[in-house]
């Protein structure tokens, strides 16, 4: 091979927290490849999704611009190119192996090769197609585990959502979806650099690992933050009005509760953190077939997830909020032979800065109206380089997002603020003082000149993303 560029291989897990990864003082959590990552490489300790769930977050990391711009605002908008179109024109094989979340899903958004498993839990709707997973469950003559056959269970109402595998463990989609990966790296010959993107769903619920992965977590104190019922009062009625759809509906094979026990609450997590280990196994293995087949030496890793999962915090469930479990997520980039190993970041980032990051480790050169940083200054250390000031997230109305049209989130080190459109109720959070986000001083005249100071930069924000994201879409007309 002559292109001496580097592979890419692009991890993203779905609805992963920032608080699962023990080499990031999480020691509740069992992740020893992750771990491996973080100690050779360079982690962002402080990383941050444009949006709090799925395709307007992704949109936003494969295009490098906010989710204003590309107008995806929420899970079904249409988005059909990325820049994974330029590593495919310079003379990368692009392959996707998982979830990308696409709308159309198997939209070409720059690959040679698309292998799509979508979300866990898709039970026999119109809305839906047939991915490579229920190709494989098909032919096995196997049902999909889903909201209908976990349902049929006489305490489904109880379990936050949590359920044991009860099928052939290869056939969960996160061990498929990770030996798929490895045996397309066993089968394919080297011939040009490669950027492979690895999407699990997990641990998105159903929070259904194999069940062997939950005992280790079943007696271990797994740091869950306490809640008072008192703290809804003062919650915005957006959220309000977000979480009586979660108790109405059961998304995602979730049936959340507005009071669960302790002893749900720990369940529920235990699940969700024994589906991070098995996915944790999957990267291990991945790594081991990388080095087998001659790639690992001249490979950057990266390793993220789209958003995080608030798991009963503030008594919310899932996503949508602007919460730091559901807006921060892991972000890891692995590469001893370019990047001095074992660096925490602490710096402010969105991980849609990863966008302009890869085209540039690919010695390309981003569009100049991309809206996102590029994080390489950070990964080489250089002298004076720092994250941003400020990150946001963004999302619009959708069925669990109501009675606002649009929500924005802007946060520094000191402060968080997220206001909604047309309200006149929103969040202020000291993150110094209350970095739990339990008191809200949106309506504290203490800190009236700290809300507004933050509007001000909201407003900023969006008049100089109009301006200098003009023409974002011209090389994809």
């Amino acid at each position: 091979m002559t292109d001496t560029r580097p592979n890419i291989i692009f991890i993203i897990t779905d609805q992963q927290r920032f608080d699962t990864v023990s080499a990031l003082g999480y020691e509740f959590v069992d992740t020893p490849n992750l771990d491996r990552l973080v100690n050779e490489g360079v982690s962002f300790t402080h990383a941050y999704c444009s949006s709090p769930s799925c395709a307007p977050s992704r949109a936003s990391l494969f295009t490098g611009y906010w989710p204003h711009t590309t107008g995806v605002l929420e899970n079904m908008d249409t988005w059909t190119h990325s820049w994974v179109e330029d590593l495919n024109e310079s003379g990368y094989r692009c392959v996707n192996v998982g979830k990308m979340h696409t709308m159309p899903w198997e939209t070409p958004l720059g690959f040679h090769e698309r292998y799509v498993v979508e979300n866990k839990d898709r039970y026999r709707s119109d809305r839906w197609f047939v991915d490579e997973w229920d190709k494989a469950l098909r032919v096995r003559g196997l049902e999909k585990p889903s909201r209908a056959t976990y349902a049929e269970l006489s305490d489904w109402e109880d379990r936050l959502g949590a359920y044991e595998w009860g099928l052939p463990e290869e056939m969960h989609p996160d061990n498929f979806v990770g030996d798929f990966a490895s045996w397309w790296l066993d089968y394919q010959p080297q011939s040009q650099p490669l950027f492979m993107q690895v999407g699990f769903p997990g641990p998105h619920p159903p929070y259904d690992p194999v069940e062997r992965y939950v005992d280790q977590y079943m007696d271990r104190d797994l740091a869950i933050q306490e809640f008072d019922p008192a703290e809804l009062e003062s919650q915005p009625s957006v959220y309000r009005a977000t979480r009586e759809k979660m108790l109405e509906y059961n998304p995602d094979a979730v049936r959340h509760l507005a009071n669960p026990s302790p002893e749900q609450r720990h369940r529920q997590r235990a699940y969700y953190l024994a589906n991070v280990t098995m996915i944790d196994e999957k990267v291990g293995e991945i790594m081991q077939s990388l080095e087998n087949n001659g790639y690992l030496d001249n490979s950057v890793v990266i390793f993220t997830s789209d958003h995080g999962d608030a798991l009963t915090d503030h008594g919310h469930s899932q996503k949508f909020t602007f919460y730091e479990p559901v807006v921060r997520v892991p972000c890891i980039v692995w590469s001893p032979s370019r990047f001095s190993g074992g660096r925490k970041c602490d710096d402010l980032i969105q991980i849609m800065d990863l966008a302009p990051t890869v085209l540039e480790m690919a010695g390309l050169e981003p569009n100049q109206s991309m809206e996102a940083q590029s994080l390489m200054p950070l990964l080489n250390g250089v002298e004076g380089a720092v994250g941003r000031e400020y990150v946001f997230s963004e999302h619009g109305r959708d069925f669990y997002v109501v009675n606002t049209d649009f929500a924005t989130m802007v946060r520094n080190r000191e402060w968080k603020l997220v206001r909604f459109a047309d309200h006149d109720d929103g969040i202020l959070a000291d993150m110094i003082q209350d970095p739990g986000e339990v008191v809200n001083l949106w309506h504290d005249s203490e800190q009236a000149d700290v809300k507004h100071r933050l509007l001000a930069v909201l407003e900023n924000w969006l008049v100089k993303s109009n301006r200098d994201s003009r023409g974002w879409q011209e090389r994809w007309r």
